[in-house]
């Protein structure tokens, strides 16, 4: 049985993949890593975490671009904000039969592919409290007063930038039906801050997949991972969750951009400059906006309350 990691990325992102990378090899030389592309820019980053970490390339892009093209039809090209993240549903066709897929914009702090020992008991694991906040940023109350899911079922949403399975326990047939069912219940789906596959991916793993594990329920629970988390505390390189007295298993920049002063910023810039071979990154620091640019954005205020 084969296991292996699978991460998305283009050459925007190389900073943050360079991060991951660094973080995962820094407790893990040996588990084979793929990279399916997010969209056409992707030579110079492939090239790069080949070189330095071994990761290959996904082999099927024609099933990449079959699914793109599947998507685009049936929603059209201007309902997700960032459609190209249904590409990670490439982990159910690829090498691994048992396989961990990881959001670039993370780095992780043990020998992060050990979790699917987890799927030795059940079907799909994630690791995260995404629940602890409600359907917020899934589905909207439809899905409950329709009764599309259960009080219970939608305790088990999770966030899809960290999740496990297991080879074609989801057929390309399963993708292109759930893309169709949700394609003709929009309401059921909360995209108010504009997220892409969450809602969705959720929407099909509740409905095709029954054995489902989230990390965070397991004895003595487990330690967040949401660098909007300010209670975390450094030790060394890794982060400590006081609430658990737990090292954290990783730490995910969700929702946050990435940059001096940001969040953790230290944390990330240490992976991110951990091999000497890599030039370091430079990110500059945001800079504050003009005083026109803070005239405008009042005025766009004062209009949108009038307005609205």
């Amino acid at each position: 049985m084969s296991r292996g990691i699978y991460i998305i990325a283009n050459d925007k992102v190389t900073d943050h993949a360079i991060a991951l990378l660094n973080s995962i090899r820094t407790y893990d030389a040996d588990t084979p890593i793929v990279m399916i592309p997010y969209d056409d820019n992707y030579h110079n980053i492939a090239a790069t975490l080949n070189q330095y970490y071994g990761v290959q390339l996904y082999e099927d892009l024609e099933f990449i671009d079959r699914l793109s093209k599947r998507l685009h039809e049936t929603f059209g090209g201007q309902f997700f904000a960032r459609p190209n993240q249904f590409r990670k549903q490439a982990c159910w066709f690829g090498p691994f039969d048992e396989f961990l897929y990881i959001d670039t914009d993370i780095v992780v702090f043990e020998k992060i592919i050990d979790n699917l020992n987890y799927l030795a008991n059940t079907d799909f694991i994630c690791c995260d409290y995404q629940h602890s906040g409600g359907i917020k940023n899934v589905f909207s109350q439809k899905v409950l007063t329709d009764k599309v899911f259960t009080e219970s079922e939608v305790k088990d949403i999770f966030n899809g930038g960290f999740w496990a399975s297991k080879k074609n326990l989801i057929s390309e047939q399963d993708l292109y039906e759930t893309f169709a069912e949700c394609a003709a219940h929009t309401d059921y789906f909360d995209f108010s801050e504009k997220t892409s596959d969450q809602p969705i991916i959720n929407y099909m793993l509740l409905k095709r997949i029954s054995r489902r594990f989230n990390v965070v329920r397991r004895p003595g629970k487990a330690p967040g991972n949401w660098a909007g988390s300010p209670q975390f505390q450094q030790q060394g390189n890794i982060l400590i969750d006081p609430a658990v007295n737990q090292p954290l298993q990783y730490l995910h920049w969700a929702g946050i951009r990435i940059q001096p002063g940001c969040p953790y910023w230290g944390i990330w810039e240490y992976y991110r400059n951990l091999n000497p071979d890599i030039p370091p990154a430079s990110i500059p620091a945001p800079t504050k906006p003009s005083q026109w640019e803070t005239t405008l954005r009042t005025i766009k205020k004062q209009v949108h309350k009038i307005f609205k």
